[in-house]
């Protein structure tokens, strides 16, 4: 059993024994709280001030993440790709994390800024559960993210970096991304427990609130 929680903005926390968070922003540089937990492994998809605040979420023995790893058997994969539509020249380049946690392949795409090749796609391979910015302006849209879902074939697609209550940064809310997509959407809370069990059987969209 493992569970799944969101911080607010695209930071993620993976948990069991280990707990794996990614992204994690400081609250305040983006009007929302801070996370409010303590990782073993900190992934950090690029160094923009509302993902790379590791120091939030260290504590003695912590990992900061950056590449491929192995670590207590969760297996860590990444991806290049770019923040922007012009090959890195606006925003620069970011990672995209695949994380095999528990037997459940989950896949964070952080500020992904264009739609994925079929190479990088086929790269990535089999993924359980998508978390994907929907927010436009700094990353994809709503449009290009129902786009990118349709590529990587996710059971659960769970949106991120999208205009919530306090949030300073100016995105779309998650309205236009609902509104495009084809798939049942289901209302989860803050955090869910789950295993490979609960994947669904067809696609769905898990939207989370803080």
């Amino acid at each position: 059993m493992i569970r799944i929680r969101w911080h607010g903005h695209a930071c993620f926390e993976i948990s069991n024994e280990k707990n794996v968070v990614i992204d994690p922003h400081d609250g305040i540089s983006i009007g929302i709280p801070p996370p409010k937990t303590k990782a073993d492994l900190i992934l950090i998809t690029h160094e923009h001030y509302d993902h790379n605040k590791s120091r939030v979420v260290e504590k003695e023995g912590s990992i900061i993440v950056k590449e491929n790893r192995k670590i207590n058997g969760i297996e860590i994969e990444t991806f290049s790709a770019y923040h922007d539509k012009f090959g890195g020249e606006r925003r620069g380049e970011i990672k995209i994390f695949k994380i095999n946690f528990e037997g459940i392949k989950f896949c964070h795409l952080g500020d992904l800024g264009h739609i994925l090749e079929e190479e990088t796609v086929r790269k990535i391979g089999e993924i359980d559960i998508l978390f994907i910015p929907v927010g436009g302006v700094f990353t994809i849209d709503a449009r290009e993210a129902i786009e990118t879902c349709k590529k990587i074939d996710a059971k659960v697609i769970i949106p991120m970096h999208y205009k919530i209550e306090g949030l300073s940064l100016r995105i779309d809310g998650i309205e236009p991304f609902i509104d495009l997509s084809p798939y049942e959407v289901r209302y989860i809370g803050n955090e869910i427990e789950m295993d490979s069990e609960d994947i669904p059987k067809e696609k769905e969209i898990w939207i989370f609130s803080l």
